[in-house]
């Protein structure tokens, strides 16, 4: 049978082998050409059951080669017989049946096709030519045969059963292919048939599907090639290209024409080269039917490193450059307003669209690495500004400006976060204010009001069509270096652990006997004492002894009553650091192993498929489920559990005047500017990103539109004192990422085609409300371990790093010319070209970091 690729019953018949790719004999595609050119052949042929139209083509022969009455009859007898298929069984029968075999005895194996019945197989194809199914079994009639039912008109219940039905794509139809042997026969019968309309031939099928197109061949026994006949047939009516011909074929010369046009693509193994009994496996992308009729096959092998005309449209998909989002219409908030048009239509299904199970999956997903990202910016946040902008502050305005922005945007997918560049000003703006004895929120207002006007101003003059001249290298280096900044932060968080939870060096199991740590009260007791002594009154009864305190005292309470802790292990926490590292490493193998699970060979796809779904969040469950197995006091998620500002002498509204000169809402002008080009390509980059083409968007991006919500968060939070927000790169990747579509079904071998991105603003929502409820969830959440989201973060960056194609080049710099893999890109370019520009984007990525890490981060986009 074929849908796509070709399958074989076993030996043994119990099984179907592996898909594969089919090796055909030449020979047997020139005996096919001399059939469909002597043999019967009717096209749009009326017929409504199987038994009329064998009738049709019996008795539609060419004189010189019609058959005797008698012979008609035998024939038409042998046709009509119930096919054996081979039933496609599950676990929990193959164990019945092996249960219950040793009470029923040893049978012989049953053979793949019946004795005394040809070859029937069958084909699916659909409406679209798109897809192909065949199923071939070869047998021998001779003249004696078993009893043998005949074919039903309507489908079995074996057929309606039939779990490999949900293999077949939907809309398919199934095309028929019977061949053999016949004693009886002196010469070969051939006939190729059409129906004008699909129709469904009862039981002949192994699955009930509506058949369009039938294949006979019959004939004596000394002619053996009859199986790689029916195989060459049945892999021709499995090729898009032939399915468009044999369907629109009006005479016997257009389908040989067809069959020719196949031949002229064909590529012969020589036989002393390869094995004819090997299976080839089926390739993970095939070429597109277009490609096929618009390349010429010769123009499709190397012709050597140096064309680079050639490379231009190979080089992968890139920006939506070619569609009207970025064109610009010389009208004032024109290209605005196309926005808004173009998302309009769209909105109600912005909504139903997320009403799917991987949804849920994506909102907790993002949800917990939102949450990290803010407790991680707004600790560093009230590091940089005296806690003017702590956690809290950090929680409400992410709640805030993503849902805002989710819920009006261009692309909602889009996920707003602080990043470093911002982070940068803040330090350099708070020390700038304190310095001049100028009020740090005022003057941040003021700036944030400049930025948000200029962002309308770039809006209205549609400043975003500048975003067309970002190349593959602005982009690749933006990710790379952002996704970079992900691993380093991850890592750099894990090593600090060490600090608060030192590790014993010099721990040494002979000295065991010699590690303590006691609680002295020396220093409060002494003088207690002294005055006791002077007075001879005898001491209270719950002082002891100056040098033993009560026992049971914990670390806390020795500390509170003015002790200090004494001994060799009083600074150390036994294990604390290795299982942060555990779980760390732990979750990310268990993400990474967890979403590469869809693509395994084990468990039915549905399985696979939901597992690969929720894999971040079985992997956050699996680690929190060890850690409190083990109970060790690893750091947890702290989330601010009161709505009040982290500084008490600030208010949840900045007002513009009193605090400052009045002279300052005019110099704030100068740093605005340097923010806003900061805000512009921060956001605009990851929009180019997230709009690439590869990730088959439907709905169209925004660019105007998200600038302009971004600019207007400004005011808001401005005014109310809470961090700035711009898309973050590395977690709207991951929110993608989280979001793809696949096909439902697939054949045998094929691989699931990926369909595009869930496009929807219910996820986003649903992220940022339960961010601003967090607050609420402090009891629930501080049981997850830090060390188990460090370990989603550095899964995030690498999958971020691995979807860019300068970590393909990075890797080909690693390996020698014989082990690289066969790239488009290294078929017409020369690899010294290839390496010269990834050391080039190294370099300058390297001068980007170089850059990050000093006080000139800010400028950091613009030399993006």
């Amino acid at each position: 049978r074929w849908i796509k690729f070709e399958e074989k019953v076993e030996d043994g018949g119990e099984r179907w082998s592996t898909p594969h790719v089919p090796a055909l004999p030449l020979h047997s595609l020139f005996q096919l050409r001399t059939c469909l050119q002597k043999g019967t052949m009717l096209l749009d042929l009326d017929a409504t059951s199987f038994k009329e139209i064998i009738d049709k083509a019996l008795s539609g022969q060419p004189e010189e080669a019609e058959l005797q009455p008698a012979l008609r009859e035998r024939l038409a007898a042998l046709l009509l017989l119930q096919p054996q298929h081979q039933p496609t069984k599950s676990l929990l029968q193959l164990l019945a049946e092996l249960a219950v075999a040793p009470c029923r005895g040893r049978k012989p194996a049953r053979a793949a096709c019946p004795p005394a019945a040809p070859a029937q197989g069958s084909t699916h194809a659909g409406p679209s030519l798109a897809h192909g199914f065949s199923s071939f079994l070869a047998g021998k009639a001779k003249g004696r045969s078993e009893p043998r039912a005949q074919l039903s008109k309507t489908p079995l219940k074996e057929q309606l059963r039939n779990r490999f039905k949900k293999k077949v794509p939907p809309g398919a139809e199934a095309a028929h292919v019977a061949v053999g042997e016949v004693e009886f026969l002196e010469k070969p019968f051939a006939a190729f048939i059409r129906l004008r309309r699909a129709t469904s031939l009862g039981s002949l099928a192994e699955v009930s599907l509506p058949s369009r197109f039938l294949f006979i061949l019959l004939g004596p026994p000394r002619v053996k090639a009859y199986h790689e006949v029916g195989r060459a047939i049945a892999t021709l009516l499995t090729d898009e290209l032939f399915q468009r011909v044999a369907r629109q074929a009006e005479h016997r010369e257009d389908l040989i024409a067809g069959m020719e046009e196949f031949l002229d693509e064909l590529i012969v193994l020589p036989p002393g080269k390869w094995d004819p009994s090997a299976r080839i496996p089926p390739p993970s992308s095939l070429p597109s039917p277009r490609r096929r009729t618009t390349v010429d096959p010769l123009d499709q092998q190397p012709r050597g490193n140096g064309d680079m005309a050639a490379a231009g449209d190979r080089g992968g998909p890139g920006h939506p450059h070619s569609g009207e989002e970025l064109e610009r219409t010389g009208r004032l908030f024109g290209g605005l307003l196309r926005d808004i048009r173009r998302k309009a239509p769209w909105y109600g299904s912005d909504f139903w669209d997320a009403l799917h199970p991987q949804c849920l999956s994506a909102v907790l997903y993002i949800y917990l690495a939102t949450v990290t990202n803010a407790i991680t910016f707004g600790g560093m946040l009230g590091d940089a500004t005296a806690n003017m902008q702590g956690v809290l502050e950090s929680f409400l305005g992410t709640a805030f400006a993503g849902f805002i922005f989710c819920l009006f945007s261009g692309q909602p997918l889009t996920i707003l976060s602080s990043t470093g560049p911002v982070l940068v000003f803040e330090r350099l703006l708070f020390s700038f204010s304190q310095d001049h004895s100028l009020d740090y929120l005022e003057l941040r207002l003021w700036i944030g009001l400049w930025v948000a006007f200029f962002g309308v101003v770039l809006v209205a003059t549609e400043a975003s069509h500048l975003v067309r001249y970002f190349t593959r290298f602005t982009e690749e280096g933006f990710c790379a270096l952002i996704s970079l900044i992900f691993i380093y932060d991850s890592l750099k968080k894990m090593l600090s652990l060490a600090d608060a939870f030192p590790i014993n060096w010099q721990y040494r199991l002979d000295n065991v006997t010699s590690y303590s740590c006691t609680c002295n009260l020396r220093r409060l007791f002494n003088p207690i004492l002294t005055c006791l002594t002077t007075l001879h009154c005898p001491p209270p009864p719950f002082i002891q002894s100056p040098l033993a305190p009560p026992a049971g005292l914990s670390r806390t309470q020795c500390l509170d009553r003015g002790g200090h802790l004494l001994g060799t292990s009083c600074q150390f926490v036994p294990d604390v650091t290795l299982i942060s590292f555990l779980l760390f490493g732990g979750t990310f193998l268990f993400c990474t192993a967890l979403k590469r699970f869809r693509s395994s060979r084990y468990f039915p796809v549905g399985v696979r498929k939901l597992v690969s779904d929720f894999a971040v969040i079985l992997a956050i469950l699996a680690s929190c489920a060890l850690d409190a197995a083990l109970g060790l006091e690893t750091p947890k998620l702290l989330v601010p559990s009161e709505l009040k500002p982290t500084n008490p002498a600030r208010g949840w509204i900045v007002f513009p005047f009193g605090a400052n000169p009045w002279w300052v809402c005019l110099v704030s002008a100068v740093p605005a500017v340097l923010v806003t080009i900061l805000i512009f390509m921060d956001q605009q980059i990851t929009a180019v990103i997230l709009n690439r083409r590869e990730y088959k968007l439907q709905k169209g991006a925004g660019f105007h539109l998200d600038l302009l919500c971004v600019s207007l968060l400004m005011v808001t939070t401005s005014v109310t004192g809470l961090p700035w927000y711009v898309s973050a790169t590395v977690i709207s990747l991951a929110h993608m990422e989280s979001l793809r579509k696949e096909s439902a079904t697939s054949a045998p071998g094929e691989h699931p085609e990926f369909l595009g991105i869930r496009e929807q603003r219910l996820t986003g929502l649903a992220v940022f409300t339960l961010t601003g409820v967090s607050v609420f969830m402090a009891p629930v959440l501080k049981h997850i371990p830090m060390p188990v989201l460090y370990g989603v973060f550095l899964h995030m960056g690498v999958t971020a790093l691995n979807s860019i194609q300068l970590t393909d080049r990075v890797r080909l710099l690693l390996m020698p010319a014989k082990h690289q893999p066969d790239l488009a890109v290294l078929r017409h370019v020369p690899l010294r070209r290839v390496h010269l520009f990834t050391a080039v984007q190294l370099l300058g990525l390297a001068l980007l970091w170089l850059l990050k890490s000093t006080t000139a981060a800010i400028v950091f986009p613009v030399m993006v």
